[in-house]
């Protein structure tokens, strides 16, 4: 029995799957972007109750304080097929957090570059995979 499944790709002539799981490892930097970013948003708490007029509001610390938790509940579930939509979707609100404070604002800001870049080399592992590019795949 074959260890890959059957899939368009897979029937071509001289396919041949990767050695390694690539996705395996890509997965760990989605989890490890998402924990990383959790601190930063985290880090935000005393410069929102310092820097801005109102302080730190129950609306502020409950905004952040969420933010960072889902995005370590996000990390853990970085294998499910919906896992990258779902971190866009917390970018996108760590964005909205310009709202909140500016400082959040732009840690959105920030990190939706790096969740720009990550989606480029999503595309790009796949494209690698393909056309059987990856080490593993190579005689």
């Amino acid at each position: 029995m074959s260890e890959t499944p059957e899939t368009p790709e897979n029937n071509q002539p001289g396919f041949r799957p990767p050695a390694n799981d690539p996705w395996k490892g890509f997965r760990g930097v989605m989890a490890g972007t998402l924990v990383l970013e959790a601190i930063v948003v985290l880090l935000a708490l005393p410069v929102v109750a310092v820097v801005n007029a109102s302080g730190l509001t129950w609306f502020s610390g409950t905004y952040i304080c969420v933010l960072a938790v889902l995005m370590i509940v996000g990390s853990g579930m970085q294998g499910r097929p919906w896992a990258m939509k779902f971190n866009l979707t917390l970018q996108v609100f760590t964005i909205l957090g310009f709202f909140v404070d500016t400082a959040l604002g732009v840690i959105g800001l920030l990190f939706g570059a790096v969740w720009l870049y990550i989606v480029y080399l999503r595309k790009d592992i796949a494209r690698r995979i393909e056309q059987g590019l990856l080490p593993g795949q190579r005689d």
